[in-house]
């Protein structure tokens, strides 16, 4: 007789990730004084957005951008509904992923999306730099800053809700 434990099949080990998937924490639930802070960052960039004059649209063209290249379900939902409430077309949202090969975005959406994209991949300096270079040109010290803080705290409750899995349901 052998002391040996098998190792898991495939099957195993993938029904083992998916039930680990399930027992996922709220993070937001689990840590609400932290989220709470959160929040109140999120209500300062808001303000500060508003406070530069950025329109509630290139806003959310941000938290859109920024979710989906994180891959955020559940923001992307949220965030859809609320682009939509303030007046932005299905058209643009439906190419957003692809921006740069459409006529359908302002210089000024345009700067703020690679900027937001700059922000989320940090890694690429060059592209960084360039997306830095063309926000200079088209946006102002507060405008830049509050773009920069919008994506910056999207990213933030991006991977709070993709590891917490925040599902998106039927209204």
């Amino acid at each position: 007789m052998s002391d040996a434990v098998a190792a898991p099949t495939g099957a195993e080990t993938g029904a083992s990730v998916k039930a680990a998937a399930g027992q996922r924490i709220h993070l937001d639930k689990q840590t609400p004084d932290a989220y709470r802070a959160f929040v109140q960052a999120a209500k300062a960039v808001r303000a500060a957005g508003e406070a530069a004059g950025l329109d509630r649209i290139l806003v959310e063209l941000v938290n859109l951008r920024v979710s989906q290249l994180n891959g955020c379900a559940y923001c992307l939902d949220v965030h859809t509904r609320a682009a939509l409430r303030a007046g932005e077309t299905p058209r643009r949202l439906g190419v957003l992923a692809a921006w740069r090969d459409t006529e359908l975005f302002t210089p000024r959406e345009r700067a703020a999306l690679a900027l937001a994209e700059a922000t989320t991949h940090p890694a690429d300096a060059d592209a960084e730099e360039r997306a830095y270079a063309e926000a200079r040109e088209v946006l102002d010290d507060a405008e830049l800053s509050a773009v920069a803080w919008a994506a910056i705290t999207i990213n933030a409750f991006n991977r709070v809700s993709v590891l917490s899995k925040h599902p998106v349901r039927q209204d």
